[in-house]
């Protein structure tokens, strides 16, 4: 079998790393900044095309794409869908349930989490839109229940467990319809669907599905489908999380495949998902993309730096321009079912990773007296004032500037010609500027005071 190309790919939310094996088993590094619109449209195809074309000197074709008949599998991580969550940058979705449920992830679960906390703060809500429809199914509890004579006016069905319920309402086809066409027409395309006890019995969640792609919904997120268990509050949290940020991710893998001829068939594209696995590319979604981009951390760290005979256990700390991830690993991967990233809990199977919206490109803002970090981000477009794009100040211009970030050992992919080093007299300029802000500030609000320098 002919030798071709192999990538492995890590694409952050400022930063892409390209690892590539060649045929001749050379191994070729590159880190591109991940937005960069003057100079290509997506970092992980660039990667790729520079490499090809400086290993082979054929990297595109007569129509500019890349050439992947020279690539033999490519394999990615990406902070796409973590940093869509932190940012809030997902798809306007609605959430379907049944009548009188409106409220149920509102509510939530009750948990709390500080128990003398006098500020309890709820649980985050993804939906821009709730549909109530009017359809119930309830356990068919024989010996243990008696429901008389409405019980034999009501259908029989069972669900997929082999459980036996009650249907008390049938599903109204033309009310849901019109329901669905009131919220389409507010320009929403995804929506989420989470009923009482279709873990099970999902044969309404079916037919709603059906009908939402038949109006033209883009993205339907069926609870059964995306995570088949008993609780709907869980259920319907990582259903609205996946409506929210699946559309966001196949945009992207879409991108990612028009850059290649024949968009990328007949090469093996495999994606990180959140446990640590991969999955061929048309099979990952928003729910368990959460964490891609740290799982293959983990996994890379587990691989490089645990040692058998030690046994000693090994801390993964990962700062990037948007988040920041920490993780341990002591011999085996550890794997949670239920968490909780930027206020939103997922029902998903996930490598234990912390993460904040905390990473090196975290704007610094002075607002009202004061200092406040995040939780947005300069991103890689424009990124930081330091690089050169005439971007804010970040946690990486602050540490640029206390000499705790040196130019010298920082790739030099800055400038028009993407071979500049970082700009620290920019982040000072605009240290400069947030100062005089600042003390405008305190001579308008406090009558003069002591003067802040920068």
């Amino acid at each position: 079998m002919e030798q071709k190309f192999r990538f492995a790919i890590d694409r952050g939310g400022t930063f892409t790393d390209v690892f590539a094996k060649c045929p001749n088993g050379k191994i070729r590094v590159l880190k591109l900044l991940s937005e960069d619109p003057q100079h290509y449209k997506d970092a992980p195809t660039e990667g790729i095309r520079r490499i090809l074309q400086e290993e082979t000197g054929r990297a595109v074709d007569s129509d500019g794409h890349v050439d992947n008949s020279l690539v033999e599998w490519i394999r990615m991580g990406t902070t796409v869908a973590t940093n869509a969550l932190l940012e809030r940058k997902g798809e306007k979705m609605a959430f379907v349930v049944n009548k009188g449920f409106r409220d149920i992830l509102l509510i939530g679960n009750q948990a709390r989490p500080k128990i003398f906390d006098l500020n309890i703060r709820r649980p985050e809500i993804l939906y821009s839109e709730v549909v109530e429809v009017n359809c119930r199914v309830i356990p068919r509890l024989d010996g243990k229940c008696e429901l008389g004579e409405l019980a034999r006016q009501w259908k029989t069905v069972e669900g997929h467990t082999g459980e036996k319920f009650y249907v008390t309402q049938e599903l109204d086809v033309e009310e849901v319809r019109r329901s669905l066409l009131a919220v389409k027409e507010k320009g929403i395309d995804s929506v989420a669907v989470a009923l009482a006890h279709s873990y099970t019995y999902f044969g309404h969640e079916l037919k709603i599905g059906e009908i939402a792609r038949e109006i033209g919904f883009k993205h339907v997120s069926l609870s059964h489908q995306v995570i088949a268990m008993v609780r709907i509050v869980p259920r319907g949290f990582t259903s609205c999380a996946d409506a929210y940020l699946t559309p966001h991710v196949k945009r992207y893998v879409e991108g990612f495949c028009k850059g290649f001829k024949n968009n990328l068939r007949g090469t093996r594209v495999l994606f990180m998902q959140s446990d640590g696995g991969l999955t061929p590319m048309e099979n990952f979604n928003g729910a368990r993309a959460i964490l891609s981009g740290p799982a293959g951390g983990v996994v890379g760290y587990a691989v490089t730096t645990w040692q058998k005979e030690t046994d000693l256990p090994v801390i993964g700390f990962d700062m990037g321009g948007t988040s920041t991830d920490v993780s341990r690993f002591a011999g085996t991967y550890e794997h949670v079912y239920e968490s909780t990233t930027a206020g939103v809990t997922i029902q998903a199977p996930q490598l234990d990773v912390n993460t904040v919206a905390a990473g090196g490109g975290s704007m610094l803002f002075f607002r009202s007296g004061m200092f406040v970090v995040g939780p947005e981000s300069a991103g890689a477009h424009p990124g930081p004032a330091c690089y050169k794009k005439g971007g804010p100040l970040t946690v990486t211009d602050a540490n640029l500037v206390l000499g705790r970030l040196l130019p010298e050992f920082f790739p030099k992919i800055f400038g028009p010609d993407e071979d500049s080093p970082l700009d620290k007299e920019e982040s000072q300029r605009s240290f400069a500027d947030l100062t005089r802000r600042i003390n405008a500030f305190l001579s308008e609000e406090k009558g003069g005071g002591k003067v802040r320098s920068k």
